[in-house]
């Protein structure tokens, strides 16, 4: 069974927000309004908590949101998708379409169907307007003091401020359960609207009724476990009451199988997880399913995030052989054999273009070492460079590109990116000397200038 942390701060911050709402409907924020708080929440959220990048997982959830949304009529605001990495039990709507699930659920579902349905049902929240609506009502006196207002109460319930953890019990106390919720008839509203995003977008209705019983089952006496998705989406025995005797007469079509979503699971377990558990999981999964290649790529990642290198590529090449088009597999092979020392075979599982559009910077990482390992320092420097430009926040990538440059014996393009680097991780010291090297070296004008006023505006 698995284990979900009690309810916690990110959704109590939506929550306190709520418990000033009216009877009746509010008027909502303005879009620019909503859009300016969500940009302030965003920044909070990433302060807070870890949003998961993987492309396997982020990328896909994504994917599986924006069939939903693409059923959509037109909306003021572009929806957007992310994982976090908790062990709870939650997902919610924030504002101006930034849909939120936590690791700890997306692992609990059994199949695409039901994620499909949870992010229907939130799209439908966000569409609906539900938490702009709400929010209007208790807007004090701007969003930059609401988004504030957030912030306190998730850094006071993290135990950093003990101001900001007077500012969450007088808001808790003030609010009591009932307010930590949408209304029922919000819930109802959602779930009518997001049913028919659902079945617009291709996915089966029974879906939305095996989430309901997947939410439902985790619902135990002892309010304080209560996963918080239950708390603040109400109503779920009704909900589900309600969708079973609507779809009595249909059957449940036959559940598929959907690589992606497989995929996705085995890497949040085995990557994102407790290690020790991950290793116990996959090694149970494989005694009872010797022929499972998902749970050989499982086994294979636990394995190698245990230092155990030769195993995990024994286990990961009998799941990559059963997907071999697999671009992830591929490129987890090949970061293993480059860790591994057998340059050679990383390189062939690696370098193809087209598995390094799929599986975002890693891929192009390993790549670049590998080519830096086989003194392939142009081809290197290439990668590198190709790197920064898709992933400029990816700073190993302008590491290794000043050092692909030093292998070429070009000091002034060295001393550029390795600045590049070290301001980025706000080392100024380092920075400084750099950015002095390379304007010592370089003949690129535009790049003295840029230097120049890098180092103006570090003074």
């Amino acid at each position: 069974m698995l284990y979900f942390r009690k309810p916690i701060a990110l959704c109590l911050a939506l929550a306190f927000l709520l418990t000033a709402s009216l009877p009746g409907e509010a008027a909502a924020l303005t879009i620019q309004e909503e859009q300016q708080l969500a940009e302030e929440f965003l920044q909070t959220v990433r302060e807070r908590y870890k949003i998961i990048k993987d492309p396997a997982i982020a990328d896909y959830v994504d994917h599986v949101g924006q069939r939903v949304v693409a059923e959509l009529p037109q909306q003021a605001f572009d929806y957007h998708f992310y994982v976090i990495e908790q062990d709870a039990y939650n997902a919610f709507a924030g504002p101006a379409g930034h849909i939120f699930v936590f690791s700890g659920l997306l692992e609990a579902l059994s199949h695409e169907g039901e994620l499909a349905a949870l992010l229907a049902h939130e799209i439908a929240h966000a569409s609906c307007r539900h938490i702009s609506k709400m929010i209007e009502s208790s807007k004090k006196t701007s969003i930059t003091t609401l988004a504030g207002m957030i912030a306190g109460i998730l850094i006071g319930l993290g135990g950093a401020s003990s101001v900001g953890s007077a500012i969450a019990v007088g808001s808790m106390a003030a609010g009591e359960s009932a307010t930590l919720a949408y209304t029922r008839e919000k819930e109802m509203q959602a779930d009518q609207i997001g049913r028919e995003y659902l079945q617009q977008a291709g996915y089966d209705l029974h879906s939305m009724l095996s989430l309901l019983k997947t939410i439902r089952s985790q619902e135990w006496f002892d309010t304080e476990q209560i996963p918080t998705y239950l708390r603040t989406h109400p109503a779920t025995k009704d909900r589900l009451t309600y969708l079973a005797t609507t779809l009595s007469n249909q059957p449940a079509p036959p559940r598929q199988k959907n690589h992606a979503f497989e995929r996705a699971q085995v890497r949040l377990t085995a990557l994102y997880g407790n290690s020790g558990k991950a290793l116990a999981h996959f090694k149970e999964k494989i005694q009872s399913q010797p022929d499972n290649p998902m749970a050989h790529y499982g086994y294979g990642l636990a394995l190698g995030q245990n230092g155990n290198k030769e195993a995990a590529i024994n286990h990961i090449q009998k799941a990559y052989s059963a997907f071999p088009e697999d671009p992830f597999m591929a490129t987890d092979l090949g970061r293993l054999h480059f860790q591994s020392g057998s340059y050679e075979k990383a390189l062939s599982l690696l370098q193809p273009a087209e598995r390094q559009s799929a599986v975002g910077p890693e891929g192009m990482y390993y790549l670049g070492r590998t080519q830096l390992a086989l003194e392939q320092t142009a081809a290197a420097a290439r990668t590198f460079t190709d790197l920064v430009e898709a992933y400029p926040d990816y700073l190993r990538g302008l590491y290794f590109l000043g050092k692909s440059y030093a292998e070429q014996n070009d000091p002034g393009q060295a001393h550029y990116y390795l600045g590049l680097y070290h301001k980025h991780r706000k080392d100024r010291e380092n920075a400084a000397y750099h950015f002095k090297q390379a304007l010592k070296k370089l003949e690129d004008p535009e790049k003295k200038q840029k230097i120049n006023q890098l180092l103006k505006n570090s003074n």
